[in-house]
């Protein structure tokens, strides 16, 4: 019995130097990052500042609500059946006029397993257009993207991915896939640094 006294006070004492929270011991690594990030949630400090004139809607995307830029009122040629009033099929005429869109080259993925038709809704211009056929708004153009891009689309529902406008203030904005990657060429190119740092090419001599 004095055996079993004697470890239940071992246990105790081993508890109690465990748990020095004024020493910032903590139990998990979420509980540490918990506590010590308090001072970081600010009520105070809003991402409303950094939107500036940028219209948003607000989606809910797996559990996640945040704000993500409106894009159909800053495309300049939407409503597209201003101009596709006909299905598409009803108004190719080969020969007969000059390729629409001709400024436009398709450099995505494999010409046979991607064509202007995987994303655009032949049938109704306003919208595209799942792999299952079923229609997305260009507002969510990112489900589009979502599709063969599964996991930069997790990464960008949590924050991971992509551009928070105005960091991690509250209401959390964010920019969507086609404000960082054109659609069309989603590659981003390699681009020269805004200074040239003479000083440092000038040591490497």
């Amino acid at each position: 019995m004095k055996l079993v006294r004697l470890i239940s006070c071992s246990m105790l004492i081993c508890a109690a130097i465990a748990c020095k929270h004024n020493e910032a011991e903590y139990h998990s690594l979420k509980e540490k990052i918990d506590e010590e990030s308090k001072s970081y949630h600010d009520p105070g400090i809003s991402s409303e500042a950094f939107l500036g004139d940028v219209n948003t809607i607000e989606i809910t995307e797996g559990g996640h609500s945040f704000l993500i830029p409106e894009r159909k009122s800053q495309m300049q040629s939407y409503a597209c059946s201003e101009c596709h009033n006909r299905p598409l099929g009803q108004m190719q005429q080969k020969g007969k006029s000059k390729r629409a869109h001709w400024d436009i080259e398709l450099n995505h993925a494999n010409s046979n397993a991607m064509n202007c038709a995987t994303c655009h809704n032949g049938d109704n211009m306003d919208e595209t257009l799942s792999l299952t056929g079923n229609p997305i708004d260009f507002n969510r153009s990112y489900l589009l993207c979502a599709q063969c891009h599964n996991s930069q689309f997790e990464d960008w529902k949590g924050g991971a991915h992509g551009k928070n406008i105005g960091g991690w203030a509250q209401p959390r904005a964010a920019m969507t896939c086609i404000n960082c990657h054109n659609p069309h060429q989603p590659q981003i190119a390699s681009k020269w640094p805004v200074r040239f740092n003479s000083h440092m090419e000038e040591e490497r001599k």
